[in-house]
């Protein structure tokens, strides 16, 4: 009994440390996600730089992700989280010593390229605290908490620091973020060389390849669930100010649904630990894909700002679930060994669709309005629920 409690202490402890390693290293992006813009802005740069800059937070993490995927299949936790974590502190501690265009696109690049490369090598081994489907859902809940708690931390950080004290302080700031990160990942306890890779004993010239992953059905329905999930967010985020304005609502109403949205998020993803051991993860994920669906449909029939945050919350509770339960969902579907691989190949696809989505979204938006872009996820999310019922783990 005793030996049980050490062991889920030691649990508990390692989740902990995930969770403040993953916060360090989203929170230090988020935080350049604004400090950079306006630091380009400030320099009298154009719209197209600023796009440029934005565009970086993107290109790295999508062009890195299959290299972490594998070292995580190879190394373990603590080397990419290092590799991650010095990623970020350079490209903030770049961008403190000198403001120019180059130096803010470096901080974007390397930033980006840190939380992702971080986040694969985070997900991959807080997979393996967990010995059940249920227990993985938990897991998986808590760290989704990380980029919530990173969302808050970091632009408030930067925005108050640019303020008060300007941008090299801002800049100095967030470099404290991955620093905490490299500390924090200390009380991680490493995995045993047995267990570290099962891709090790894989031959070289499959592991070479990771697009074999793509021939196994229940993985291709889960990636194309988990890239319509993402176009969503980026849909709700482009489109809503959109229908905003042409609801006439300003922009303190945007802000409050908007909030809805990220409180409801939140609620959900603190709540999901008490739901795992009720519903699976198929099931989870149908059903929030459902009430997404139902959301996105409504939203363009909606005029006030308050039935509009009322959306916004179903939806945030929705996204919320959908996080947790995509990535148990992963971890059931991938071969064993090569867990870093799938989630890499989710992290390109997610970061190329947030590189080239909103030109689409833009084109669609100016050419048939909102309204249109609305519905056009809703009925995408409806026939994504299909897609994931049909989702079951391979054989072993």
């Amino acid at each position: 009994m005793r030996n049980a409690k050490v062991h889920t202490a030691s649990v508990h402890g390692a989740l902990a440390a995930m969770v403040a390693c993953q916060v360090g290293l989203h929170a230090c992006a988020q935080g350049v996600r604004l400090a950079a813009p306006l630091g380009v802005l400030a320099l009298g740069r154009s719209a197209w730089s600023v796009g440029l800059v934005m565009t970086m937070f993107a290109v790295f993490p999508a062009l890195l992700a299959l290299p972490a995927g594998r070292l995580a299949d190879r190394r373990g936790y603590h080397l990419p989280v290092r590799i991650a974590a010095c990623c970020a502190l350079a490209g903030t501690l770049l961008a403190a010593a000198s403001q120019s265009l180059l130096t803010l696109c470096a901080a974007a690049a390397l930033s980006g390229a840190g939380a992702g490369f971080g986040m694969i090598a985070i997900q991959r081994s807080a997979s393996r605290l967990a010995s059940t489907d249920a227990a993985r859902l938990r897991v998986f809940s808590w760290i989704a908490l990380a980029p919530a708690i990173a969302g808050l931390v970091g632009p408030m950080l930067a925005g108050v620091l640019i303020d008060k004290a300007g941008f090299s302080a801002a800049f100095l700031a967030l470099a404290l973020l991955p620093a905490a990160t490299l500390l924090a990942a200390r009380a991680v306890p490493a995995e045993a060389p047995a267990e570290v890779t099962a891709a090790a004993a894989v031959p070289t010239k499959r592991q070479a390849s990771a697009w074999d992953l793509l021939r196994q059905a229940p993985f291709r329905r889960l990636l194309l669930v988990s890239w319509l999930v993402s176009v969503c967010w980026d849909v709700h985020g482009f489109a809503l100010p959109l229908l905003g304005v042409e609801r006439g609502l300003s922009a303190s109403a945007l802000g409050s649904v908007l909030a809805a949205y990220a409180a409801a998020s939140m609620l959900a993803r603190l709540l999901m630990p008490l739901l795992a051991g009720r519903l699976a993860s198929g099931t989870l994920l149908a059903g929030a894909m459902l009430l997404a669906c139902a959301v996105f449909g409504a939203y363009p029939l909606l005029h006030s700002a308050w039935a509009m945050a009322a959306c916004a919350a179903m939806l945030g509770v929705a996204l919320g679930v959908v996080q947790p339960a995509i990535l148990a969902s992963l971890h059931e579907v991938a071969p064993p060994g090569r867990h870093g691989e799938a989630l890499a190949l989710r992290s390109m696809a997610i970061h190329t669709s947030m590189a080239a989505m909103p030109l689409l979204f833009g084109a669609v938006g100016t050419a048939a309005g909102a309204t249109v872009l609305f519905w056009l996820m809703s009925a995408a999310l409806g026939m994504g629920s299909i897609q994931a019922r049909r989702i079951r783990p391979v054989a072993p």
